[in-house]
């Protein structure tokens, strides 16, 4: 009733369990592919037939593999972006409601704590983790909400893409350097020929010899001095 349906949609009882067959036991499914099959069915009753028709167009207003479904994973990813939770959680529920995969969307969450919010808000990443560990406790519809709660800390957290840049910074350089060796002083002297050749030679322990974070180089000799990571000044990574 409280959705409108009251009076207004006849079901026969085959067409009832064929819906409990579709919507495998999700209530809110089931009452979603009733509303598609009640608007196409006018004052007739609900059949069988109807309800198939109403489940084909509900998949391909949805197609999970095509551009609405990248439209709206990228409009979420980039409402989180921009810190806006109003838009991330719109465009969250707009995706459930549509049934995309809850693992997939969790995945998504997941890819922009490390993405968008890496070391500004480290806590982030738990966040999504247990939220998607919570989904798989709880299923639907219960476990959409900690999808929900974890989409809209992400919006509110502080932002930095500091290490997804520097992770590419240092792939480009790693795709170029490959063979560069690994300076003698960093190597690992395992034998007496080994310490005979300079491997281990110059290497200074920066826990009792703190200037050595300052002044003994870690990268090969080609790219000495190169930064990649830049702190970007938000959260913890400021």
């Amino acid at each position: 009733a409280e959705r409108g349906l009251a009076g207004r949609a006849r079901i026969d009882a085959e067409g009832l369990r064929w819906i409990a067959r579709a919507s495998d036991g999700d209530a809110r499914r089931a009452l979603n592919l009733l509303e598609a099959a009640a608007a196409l069915a006018g004052d007739a009753t609900i059949d069988v037939a109807v309800l198939q028709e109403a489940l084909l167009k509900k998949t391909l207003l949805y197609d999970k593999r095509g551009e609405q479904h990248y439209d709206l994973i990228s409009a979420l990813h980039k409402s989180v972006r921009n810190s806006d939770a109003d838009a991330s959680l719109y465009w969250l529920v707009r995706m459930l409601e549509a049934g995309e995969d809850r693992g997939y969307l969790a995945r998504r969450l997941i890819r922009i704590a490390i993405e968008d919010i890496g070391l500004a808000d480290t806590h982030a990443l738990r966040v999504c983790l247990d939220a998607a560990e919570t989904y798989e406790r709880l299923g639907t519809p219960e476990g959409e909400l900690a999808l929900a709660q974890a989409a809209v800390y992400l919006a509110r957290a502080p932002k930095s893409n500091a290490v997804y840049v520097a992770f590419d910074a240092a792939r480009a350089d790693v795709e170029r350097t490959s063979n560069e060796p690994v300076p003698l002083h960093l190597r690992n002297a395992a034998t007496a020929l080994m310490k005979a050749q300079g491997y281990g030679q110059g290497y200074r322990y920066a826990h009792e010899d703190p200037a050595a974070r300052e002044e003994m180089e870690c990268l090969p000799p080609g790219l000495a001095k190169r930064r990649y990571f830049e702190t970007r000044g938000e959260g913890r990574d400021g």
